[in-house]
């Protein structure tokens, strides 16, 4: 794998900031804490200066249908506009792609919000990073979590939208914390001297996977489970690799995520209810990480970099039939559906 796309993808997994600021104008909200209540004063005000979107048109693809998997786009990363990552959309029907935002810094894309208005990120800075918020143009984008020197980021929305699952550096290692969508109502899901990062949702709210590696050696990650309350957890994947990535189907039945074994990035299911992993890549020389499940069930969007850089795909949800979708020389990355728009 080039170095330039392992720099890349650390970024998140050691919290490793880029350069700079954004070269747009934030909007903070007061650090979160404990006790805070939404008033109609918190709720965020237009920015002044918003980002401004590009759409650049593609060749329209001569089959493509409107809708892919349930969604009518896709969200993902890419430094095709210059030297860091920032957020671009990509429609399926017509396969215009827009750039969402433009600054001197990596902007990595997060889940939209579940009505599809908007769209959580992770930001950086000189020294941190940062969980955002913006709306799904790309405009009125908000610094949530707003603390110097400390690094936050893997957002996750719950089903419902009212609450935002995120990691945490701001007691020294990786913790899990939930907010509501506008930075406040803070509330610190676990608490031990081991890594517990990269949450997702059941569809039904009710329970939270991520990773940790509490029962291992030091970085060396399984996928476990857990209810919001956080009074019980229980380990999903023992099976000798290294895990990342988890998400939940939308059925409630399965998580995809993926592992490293002999050297090898591969993306494998594994039932909510245990058993073996499936692998459902098995690309000999080549990695694929960030599996993405479509609203539907039917796909998973990933990255690989297959063909000498990384491009996003999709596949069957059984692994077969895999297509790319961005097909740039530049590196795309970090795929997350965008859903139906809806009125909630």
């Amino acid at each position: 794998m080039k170095l330039q796309h392992l720099i890349s993808l650390s970024i998140l997994l050691l919290f490793l900031a880029g350069c700079g600021n954004l070269g747009v104008q934030i909007q903070v909200v007061p650090p979160p804490d404990a006790t805070s209540t939404l008033q109609a004063s918190d709720l965020p005000t237009p920015a002044t200066q918003a980002p401004t979107a590009t759409s650049i048109l593609l060749p329209t693809p001569t089959s493509a249908p409107v809708l892919l998997g349930g969604a009518s786009a896709i969200l993902f990363s890419s430094n095709r506009g210059g030297n860091v990552q920032d957020l671009y959309l990509q429609e399926f029907g017509s396969g215009q792609i827009t750039r969402l935002t433009q600054g001197d810094s990596n902007n990595l894309a997060g889940p939209f919000s579940p009505n599809g208005k908007k769209i959580v990120f992770t930001g950086s800075g000189l020294t941190d990073s940062y969980v955002g918020v913006m709306n799904a143009d790309g405009s009125d984008p908000v610094n949530l979590t707003n603390l110097p020197d400390v690094s936050d980021g893997f957002p996750a929305w719950s089903p419902d939208g009212s609450q935002i699952a995120f990691t945490s550096r701001r007691d020294g290692n990786n913790e899990l914390y939930l907010m509501d969508p506008y930075g406040h109502n803070l509330k610190r899901l676990t608490n031990n001297t081991f890594d517990d990062y990269a949450p997702t949702w059941s569809p039904d709210g009710k329970q939270i996977a991520f990773v940790s590696d509490r029962d291992n050696s030091t970085g060396i990650y399984s996928i476990y489970i857990m209810n919001t309350a956080a009074s019980w957890v229980k380990r999903l994947t023992n099976d000798g690799g290294n895990d990342y990535s988890p998400e939940w189907s939308p059925d409630g039945s399965t998580i995809v995520f993926r592992s490293v074994l002999k050297g090898q990035f591969d993306i494998f299911t594994v039932s909510v209810d245990g058993g073996d992993p499936i692998n459902l890549t098995n690309t000999p020389s080549s990695d694929e990480w960030s599996p993405s499940w479509s609203p539907d069930g039917s796909l998973i969007a990933f990255q690989t970099n297959r063909d000498g850089n990384w491009e996003i795909y999709t596949m069957n949800a059984d692994g077969s039939d895999p297509v790319n979708l961005t097909n740039n020389p530049a590196d795309d990355q970090f795929p997350y559906w965008k859903p139906i728009l809806n009125s909630q």
